[in-house]
């Protein structure tokens, strides 16, 4: 008891004597005070107190893939200042192929009375993933936000980008350079987004079938992109800054240059990207604003506010760079 109270009052920044005070329900502290003892514990993994347990604390789950994708990272910071803001302590869970599972963390997070859950890249995007967890959080109305499409029957908010928009400016700005021969590399095909990205690019191709499906990584970036460029494509639109510059690497190792042989366009405008050679052209998410909308969505449902689950969708804005140029014959 005596080190459970010495680690908690140094962790908030107060005496013992009022951390016993908190945890004994006696009145004459500050409920911001209460607040962050109650938090503390939590965070240090102790109990609460018997009486205190049926309140949930200030946490708030942030599931994310794993971090490879500088994107995330990014979303994982705006989202963790707002939080900090309104005084919800974000609770970062990474998900690896070997590691541990999103229903895993799921798990974790109901264990420590999380006042609710973000979810970013997650399971419900794709079909043929486990999507159980989602309904227990469901059954026991916790709050949860997604981020970016997800599949139906998965009844919580969505905040999303205009993946079909993203893809149209995209095509227009490859067109407008000349191309003609213009290719799409996307996720796996039960990926909801990847699906979206190839609803918009479907009807405006001159070539419909000239896409191909991967795993989001340089790697797989690099196979779908050689695909493509034995099949002639000039242009290239990539659902990943990673795949981007995958393949890109594909130009390179077939001796072509991007972008005198090749234009390439990403997706996200993930940090570094001016700093690529060439640097990147591509589709920027608005990270900051559905960052922001992510949090003030969340923190309503747990005030206990009606939330639609309808989704927000936010709108893509192309950034033209050096890995795009006028098509060869141009």
């Amino acid at each position: 008891m005596t080190r459970r109270l010495a680690e908690v009052a140094k962790y908030v920044g107060v005496s013992e004597a009022t951390v016993s005070r908190v945890l004994n329900g006696k009145p004459g502290i500050s409920e911001a005070t209460r607040t962050a003892v109650l938090t503390a514990l939590d965070v240090l993994g102790y109990e609460r107190p018997t009486k205190l347990r049926g309140e949930r604390a200030r946490l708030v789950g942030l599931v994310l893939p794993e971090l490879g994708n500088p994107i995330f990272p990014a979303f994982a910071e705006v989202v963790a200042d707002a939080l900090a803001r309104r005084a919800f302590t974000p609770v970062l869970c990474t998900r690896t192929t070997h590691g541990v599972s999103e229903g895993d963390y799921v798990d974790m997070l109901l264990e420590q009375h999380v006042s609710g859950v973000i979810f970013a890249g997650g399971n419900y995007a794709q079909a043929a993933a486990e999507h159980e967890h989602y309904h227990r959080l469901a059954d026991r109305g916790l709050p949860a936000v997604l981020v970016n499409a997800a599949i139906e029957g998965v009844k919580f908010p969505r905040v999303s980008t205009d993946d079909i928009h993203a893809v149209e400016q995209a095509y227009a700005h490859l067109v407008a350079l000349g191309h003609e021969k213009i290719g799409l590399i996307v996720g796996p095909e039960d990926h909801m987004p990847s699906m979206r990205k190839l609803a918009g690019f479907t009807p405006k191709a001159a070539d419909p079938e000239l896409y191909e499906h991967t795993i989001f990584s340089l790697e797989g970036g690099h196979a779908a992109g050689s695909r493509l460029l034995a099949k002639g494509a000039t242009g290239l639109i990539c659902a990943s800054d990673v795949l981007a510059l995958g393949a890109i690497r594909a130009a390179r190792r077939l001796n072509k240059s991007v972008p005198g042989d090749v234009s390439v366009v990403g997706y996200d405008d993930s940090s570094f990207m001016t700093c690529t050679d060439p640097p990147l052209t591509t589709i920027r998410q608005p990270i900051e604003a559905m960052g922001q909308a992510v949090v003030a969505l969340l923190v309503s449902a747990i005030a206990g506010n009606p939330v639609p689950t309808d989704e927000l969708l936010f709108e893509p804005e192309l950034v033209v760079r050096g890995s795009t140029g006028p098509a060869p014959s141009a």
